[in-house]
């Protein structure tokens, strides 16, 4: 509901109950030490219920009033925000792991906030509290969104699945505005309890009663306004989406981001799933901080390397905002900017095998809007073909860590390969003379950007 003038406002409140304010453009509500928006007021009057980790301790009455201070800010119309997928510690190992392969090279940031697409610990909720502060040290607002790694797995409801998740960041759906921008956090975690086995388990699902939220968020947000919709598993896995699909298909400027998948993905959903609207809805699916859950060989400073399933880097994403316009940049985890590719291709080749050879390049940030060529030495640029296939560097990879660890179990074990949606192939020229070549490979960007990435070529007579 909206408040008078005068910023009041009247709501009928029950004994399990979340208060919160819809944060407007040019305003910014409290943060605590961990730079955690303090948006909401949760009320339990007898607290939540008994859980291995706890949840909301008993609140009392309800207030005669509960306020919601704002102050103001600056909030241009450009600006960017960073994206973490599942950051997913076990412990304080992993969580030392994310502040040396991650946190330590965004200090100084000028991201405006941050926000976490679920997952942001691995079942022990415990380790909420020092992940927080460790990415609290990026000293910028922090959003956090609900994973399936996130809930009190012991619970027989789906009402009390979110109690640890609520003493510590309040709703698991909201939503808010920065600048020009309306951000919606979903949480789509359904949680079905089996009572005849004695458990529960987790699927896709949003529920009647966030529906019901989401549909009356967005009748107050002008069909011309940017609109962000951030949840833990992709939109295409939940299973009640076309319910959403009916109330976001119309909009000539909607967006949706998740995690969950362990590998990075630009999908666009078109009629094929249900999808209504005039254009397709593009959905990303987001890198993960965690890579493959933190697995692989250890590094020079003992940090798993983690590459993802689709043999991407772990790492991070810049989601970047001009008015309408909208902007996703990859950042592998401890690279370089200019890091947006893997090229493979043999070390040597001899000239007689010279068309058996393919050329595959892993684009991390690549889609079907992506042109990918290759060029050798001075030649032409030749268009390489997309492949939805394992990505072939990865294969190895993968296969050489399983061998030694058939020896001696020394780290966790690599996530099985899966294709890759951003892979381009094509074979190499039959006729190269010997001697050492320099191939360029360039991707051309949905913006019209490009990138280069190169690696040297023998051929031998």
């Amino acid at each position: 509901m909206r408040t008078d003038e005068q910023g009041r406002y009247r709501l009928p409140v029950e004994d399990d109950d979340t208060i919160f304010v819809i944060k407007p453009s040019g305003w910014q509500v409290p943060l605590n030490r961990d730079w955690l928006p303090q948006f909401y007021y949760v009320h339990k009057p007898q607290g939540s219920p008994p859980s291995r980790f706890p949840g909301v301790a008993p609140t009392g009455p309800l207030p005669e009033s509960i306020d919601f201070p704002l102050t103001p800010q600056e909030e241009p119309d450009e600006f960017r925000l960073i994206l973490f997928g599942d950051t997913q510690p076990r412990n304080q190992q992993e969580v030392d792991w994310m502040a040396h392969d991650v946190i330590e090279d965004l200090i100084g940031t000028d991201a405006s906030f941050g926000v976490t697409l679920g997952d942001i610990v691995f079942d022990d909720l415990s380790v909420m509290e020092p992940h927080n502060r460790t990415v609290a040290l990026l000293g910028i607002p922090w959003y956090n969104v609900i994973g399936n790694h996130d809930i009190n797995q012991d619970a027989r409801d789906r009402r009390f699945v979110n109690e640890t998740f609520e003493r510590v960041y309040g709703p698991s759906w909201y939503s808010f505005d920065y600048g020009p921008t309306h951000f919606l956090v979903v949480d789509n975690i359904d949680w079905v309890y089996d009572s005849a086995a004695g458990q529960g388990e987790y699927r896709g699902g949003l529920g009647e009663e966030q529906l019901a939220f989401i549909e009356t968020d967005l009748k107050q947000i002008p069909p011309d306004q940017m609109v962000v919709l951030m949840m833990h598993i992709p939109l295409t896995e939940t299973h009640d989406r076309h319910r959403l699909y009916r109330l976001i298909e119309q909009r000539p400027f909607c967006i949706s981001i998740s995690g969950h998948t362990h590998y990075h993905e630009h999908v666009w959903i078109t009629r094929d799933d249900g999808w209504q609207g005039p254009r397709p809805h593009h959905h990303i699916i987001n890198v993960t901080v965690c890579g493959s859950w933190w697995s692989g060989a250890p590094d020079e400073r003992g940090i798993p390397h983690t590459t993802m399933a689709d043999g991407a880097p772990n790492g991070y994403t810049l989601l970047s905002f001009s008015g309408t316009e909208y902007r996703l940049d990859f950042r592998a985890a401890g690279r370089s900017a200019d890091y947006q590719m893997e090229i493979d291709a043999p070390d040597a080749v001899r000239q007689a095998e010279l068309s058996d050879v393919t050329v595959s390049a892993n684009v991390f940030n690549g889609s079907k809007k992506s042109t990918v060529e290759l060029r050798i030495d001075e030649g032409p640029w030749r268009k390489m073909v997309r492949t939805r296939r394992v990505d072939p560097k990865y294969q190895r990879v993968y296969d050489r860590e399983a061998a030694l660890l058939a020896e001696r179990e020394a780290w966790r074990p690599l996530a099985a390969p899966k294709p890759s949606s951003h892979l381009w192939q094509i074979g190499l020229p039959g006729d190269l003379s010997a001697g050492t070549h320099l191939l360029h490979v360039r991707w051309t960007d949905r913006h019209g950007r490009k990138v280069t990435g190169r690696r040297v070529l023998r051929v031998v007579p």
